[in-house]
């Protein structure tokens, strides 16, 4: 599994912390940017870069991207065909995400999340499986016809 990050100057020290865990727990990581404390840059340039390369391959790959709120990155993750973003706030939430929305892309808020925080929330999300459930299928089927829709 590869693993997208990216990351705006309000999430760029959060994002090389965790860019040297996930290589320490042996993931495959691709930095998507920001690679350059940059206080003008704008979160949608690297969102955009990351998310594009998870919804190339949205089974086999996944992102992880930061800003401020994580709000603004988990907009723009959102919108590319077969990203499904979850703004985590806590690991149960991210378990969650994985098991019921089988998400592959994980938004953190770098004003309202720790390192530690954040490596545990990234940790789980990365270890928690899809559930294959019938109701979760149905459901996420739903949320490709409308995609598809739209």
């Amino acid at each position: 599994m590869i693993i997208y990050l990216g990351a705006d100057h309000r999430g760029f020290q959060l994002k090389e912390s965790l860019e040297k865990f996930l290589k320490e727990q042996g993931y495959e990581v691709i930095d998507a940017g920001n690679g350059d404390l940059d206080e003008n840059d704008d979160y949608p340039d690297f969102a955009k870069l990351a998310a594009r390369a998870v919804s190339q391959d949205p089974i086999n790959r996944r992102g992880i991207l930061i800003c401020g709120s994580g709000a603004g990155v988990d907009i723009v993750a959102n919108k590319f065909k077969g990203v499904r973003s979850v703004l985590a706030a806590n690991v149960e939430q991210a378990k969650m995400s994985r098991n019921d929305d089988d998400t592959n892309i994980l938004s953190l808020a770098a004003e309202f999340t720790n390192e530690d925080e954040a490596k545990e929330i990234a940790k789980a999300w990365l270890e928690t499986p899809f559930s294959g459930e019938e109701k979760h299928k149905r459901r996420l089927e739903k949320i490709n016809e409308i995609e598809e829709n739209n």
